[in-house]
């Protein structure tokens, strides 16, 4: 319950059954492989186990969402940040979309900054799962994260999914410094109406995120690329980049 996942947050473990027989978390840890990993430094690291059936992978759902982070952890000796810095992310997709739910729901503030920081240093798809955190992301990790979908540009459509994120910060160069400028270009000069809805998705996003500059700059390329001015798609980027001709002038 919503009381249980916020005492959990701040460290204390489940009451029902804690430790004892019938324990949920000592049931969903039987899910995880623990293993050890480097040769002079041994380290653990947890993997999801393999599955053997659709009943098995519904129960691990089903306990993934019922239990609270902490008392995972506690079932290997570890503290959140550990558990969740030696968990190996890309092993299984489903297994970490639900610990990411988890920690989302129920760990500590240490536990969500450690998952936040380690996958958008590490980047890749893995760092999709940070969307699962973005409620609970300072304004300073949320932008990290958005540069990193921005740079990378193969989950581009990511950028739509992202909460909570402050508008009127992006800069030119966040958006020019990888490879979101050339897909939107890509996107808006073909010919696949998928590709350019998606492309409509994310245009309206960035009007949001943008600043002044940045949106009237943007306007000019997609424009450029072959999108009509008046395409319904730019209308927050125009709204935006129409700031810039309102800004009261500085005397100096």
């Amino acid at each position: 319950d919503l009381a249980g996942r916020l005492l959990a947050r701040l460290g204390e473990h489940g009451r029902s059954n804690y430790g004892g027989e019938g324990d949920p978390a000592a049931e969903l840890a039987a899910f995880i492989s623990e293993g050890k990993s480097g040769f002079i430094r041994r380290r653990s690291i947890y993997t999801p186990a393999k599955l053997k059936s659709p009943a098995q992978e519904k129960r691990r759902a089903e306990l993934f969402e019922t239990c609270n982070l902490v008392d995972l952890a506690a079932r290997f000796n570890a503290t959140e940040p550990e558990f969740i810095g030696a968990w190996q992310f890309g092993a299984d997709n489903n297994a970490d979309i639900l610990i990411a739910r988890m920690v989302a729901a129920s760990g500590s503030d240490a536990a969500v900054t450690q998952m936040a920081d380690t996958l958008v240093a590490d980047g890749g798809k893995p760092a999709l799962f940070v969307l699962h955190l973005t409620p609970r992301l300072d304004s300073r990790r949320k932008r990290a994260l958005v540069r990193l979908i921005l740079k990378q540009a193969n989950y581009l459509n990511a950028i739509n999914l992202a909460e909570g994120i402050d508008a009127g910060w992006l800069e030119w160069d966040d958006l020019s410094n990888g490879s979101a400028l050339a897909a939107l270009r890509s996107a808006v000069a073909g010919n696949d109406d998928a590709v350019r809805r998606g492309a409509d998705d994310i245009l309206e996003t960035i009007g949001f995120l943008a600043t002044a500059t940045t949106a009237a700059k943007l306007i000019d390329e997609v424009v450029a690329a072959g999108m009509p001015p008046p395409a319904p798609s730019l209308s927050v980027l125009r709204l935006n980049a129409a700031l810039a001709e309102h800004q009261p002038r500085t005397d100096t």
